[in-house]
């Protein structure tokens, strides 16, 4: 059950339109009382996310550790960093801000100095002062129009891990102009299927050129190939030596892999069960491709008397 309160501090019920896990986003569809549909209620107005600078003053808004209506002041420490070695988050790249996020603060605006929107706060460094992360309201907004029109965001599973030309992470170097080094492949994936191995240098998918010289130029080259079309060869060229090959990539919709899997309340248990998916759970399936995994226990209650406790398949 989700609820909002408004601005004159009512509470209303909300559905969910859509989400996506992958960005960490969703769509709520207020249910309002008959005299605020007539009326209206106040909205923020989107701000250019791509026009922000490094410096510029945000503010972070929502309720951290239940303080409602709170609001923090920072700057934009980095507009382009990628989280994507420590998250799932491998879409999209995030402001970096020192204005406090805290819990409650998720799902909160950043906001710039005319009070428009140009960040989502979701994440703080725990054991860091100041240094969270917001969702860029290009993202967010490209997002939310999807699961307004689809209820979803549908993507293409490709089955490959992707490393820069120019790792600083790891400190490796490709010698390469263009392209992205896959790092690694999937078993039973398409990219396996179709050929690709670990080490090549993927230079274009779907006629689509390829640059993913640094580690900020991977989200948009994954969503170049998560939005190739599913169910049909697309061809791609790889360098694995010289000349270059062309290689046939047939994708699955990963929507219908089921990114995250089907959740069971198991009430008289006192406890959560959760399907174990390839995707959502790769550790798990690893171990175990199918079955369900306890995902939460409630103490006191009969699974945990009874020895059960979170992550038993």
């Amino acid at each position: 059950r989700v609820q909002c309160v408004l601005f004159d501090e009512r509470l209303v019920d909300a559905r969910v339109l859509g989400e996506d896990p992958e960005t960490d986003l969703a769509l709520l569809q207020l249910e309002l009382p008959d005299d605020l549909k007539t009326r209206g209620l106040p909205a923020a107005a989107w701000g250019d996310s791509s026009a922000m600078q490094e410096g510029a003053y945000v503010m972070a808004l929502g309720s951290p550790f239940g303080f409602t209506r709170s609001i923090s002041l920072g700057i934009l420490s980095n507009t382009r960093r990628y989280i994507g070695f420590q998250t799932r988050y491998k879409y999209s790249l995030w402001f970096q801000t020192d204005a406090a996020i805290n819990p409650g603060n998720s799902g909160g605006p950043l906001v710039n100095t005319a009070g428009e929107i140009v960040g989502i706060n979701t994440l703080g460094s725990f054991g860091a002062d100041g240094i969270g992360f917001a969702i860029p309201s290009a993202t967010a907004r490209e997002v939310t129009e999807r699961l307004r029109r689809d209820g979803k965001v549908l993507r293409a599973w490709v089955g490959v891990e992707l490393q820069p030309l120019v790792d600083f992470e790891h400190n490796t170097f490709f010698v390469a102009e263009s392209g992205v080094k896959i790092a690694g492949v999937e078993a039973d994936s398409p990219a396996q299927e179709a050929g690709l191995r670990s080490g090549d240098l993927l230079l274009s998918a779907g006629g689509t050129p390829l640059h993913g010289r640094y580690v900020e130029d991977l989200p948009a080259v994954r969503k170049i190939l998560a939005e190739l079309p599913a169910g049909r060869p697309v061809p791609c060229r790889v360098r694995r030596g010289d000349p270059p090959q062309e290689l046939a990539l047939t994708l699955t919709p990963l929507n219908k892999g089921k990114l995250e899997g089907d959740d069971f309340d198991c009430e008289r248990w006192n406890m959560t069960v959760k399907e174990i998916s390839k995707f959502g759970n790769p550790y798990i399936a690893f171990y175990r491709p199918e079955g369900v995994f306890i995902q939460g226990v409630r103490y006191e209650g009969n699974a945990a008397e009874s020895g059960l406790q979170p992550f038993d398949i």
